[in-house]
């Protein structure tokens, strides 16, 4: 019979060979961005292994490997097709001009690995949930269903009509249409709504519970950290019109724009 310790430590392993491997392709390519792209698919190697290794009930192991595996490869197809053809991210262009030489092992050790670090606790409560034998199934997991699915909706819709936008002339407007009409990062509140959902189908299991690290991390990341932040300070300073835009726009939770009275 498997234990915790076996999952975590399998996972930890299968994370540590993907960024590795990542890291080895970026280092002739000359793009460190291409973490991005294996971010995602982090996250769906983390939930095989675990369902590999452990032995829970398995229509909860099932249905967890089934969520993180259409999130992890829909947003890893995303930011590929997304990246084709474009130069380096402008984060590590910056990071290889001020490391010199020392970039490569730089950028194994605070890219690759940190990422791969990030993904491994942010997903604890898929891990922690996959060895328990019991309980089945119960409300709480249609509950998690539901607001992963309205994660997902909100997620791959607001990207879908943000590479439209982006494929047209825009004149450096601001995308106020769709999604983004109630919420100036529906990508980003459809991420955090996929891993609490996630949580609460694992928090059936009393261990999963304290996975709960997992989607407050994430969170974290969205809200506080290399989310919203970075991305609006760019924004605000690429195009013009983004602080009426911001005026009325809700910065995460969608809801309606604010009538110009309002603000």
């Amino acid at each position: 019979m498997s234990g915790h310790t076996d999952v975590l430590a399998s996972t930890g392993l299968a994370v540590l060979v993907l960024m590795v491997a990542a890291w080895l392709i970026s280092l002739p390519r000359r793009d460190a961005g291409i973490v991005d792209i294996f971010w995602g698919i982090g996250f769906v190697v983390v939930s095989w292994v675990a369902w590999a290794v452990g032995d829970g009930e398995a229509n909860r192991s099932d249905l967890l490997v089934t969520m993180v595996s259409i999130w992890g490869i829909r947003l890893s197809f995303h930011l590929w097709r997304r990246s084709r053809g474009r130069e380096e991210d402008y984060r590590y262009r910056s990071m290889r001009r001020n490391s010199g030489e020392g970039f490569a092992i730089r950028s194994l050790l605070t890219v690759f690995l940190f990422q791969g670090l990030l993904i491994w606790i942010v997903s604890l409560p898929v891990q922690l949930a996959m060895t328990p034998s019991g309980p089945r199934v119960r409300a709480l997991a249609v509950v998690g269903v539901v607001i992963w699915g309205i994660g997902l909706f909100f997620e791959a819709v607001g990207d879908s009509q943000l590479t439209r936008f982006r494929a047209t002339d825009t004149d450096n407007k601001v995308m106020d249409w769709g999604l983004w009409r109630y919420t100036r990062h529906p990508n980003y509140f459809g991420d955090f709504c996929v891993w609490w959902g996630i949580w609460l189908v694992a928090a059936d299991t009393p261990d999963a519970r304290i996975g709960i690290v997992g989607p407050l991390l994430m969170s974290l990341l969205l809200l506080r950290f290399s989310g919203i932040p970075i991305l609006e300070r760019g924004l605000r300073r690429r195009h013009e019109g983004y602080d009426d835009y911001a005026a009325r726009t809700s910065a995460f939770i969608p809801r309606p724009p604010k009538s110009p009275r309002a603000r």
